[in-house]
């Protein structure tokens, strides 16, 4: 689907160092996904998990907290808490708010 293509064009363009490419390919992924399958889908989630990923390789932080708490709020309420995909996100969010300092 055009959603999938987006995406894995933005991952090729993200390795090449074309972040500003690739941000607006995941983004439009994002909406995709959200129009055809209704924004809390678990597809979404990838879109969002890769989205999140190159805001904060490229030190975008503060942006890249948003769609990490949205994916993890979807896996939450679809897959439920105790899910091991749930704790990867989560561990994927802790990650990035220790690279901030924010240990609290």
């Amino acid at each position: 689907d055009v959603a999938t293509s987006l995406n894995n064009l933005a991952l090729l363009l993200r390795q090449q160092g074309k972040y500003d490419e690739a941000r607006s390919h995941y983004e439009r992924a994002v909406q995709i996904r959200e129009k055809a399958l209704g924004p809390d889908h678990l597809h979404v989630t990838t879109s969002l998990s890769d989205f999140a990923t190159l805001l904060s390789d490229q030190g975008m932080y503060e942006e890249a907290i948003p769609p990490y708490e949205r994916l993890l709020q979807i896996e939450e309420n679809a897959l439920g808490p105790e899910d091991p995909n749930v704790a990867a996100s989560l561990s994927n969010l802790a990650e990035l708010l220790r690279a901030q300092g924010k240990y609290n």
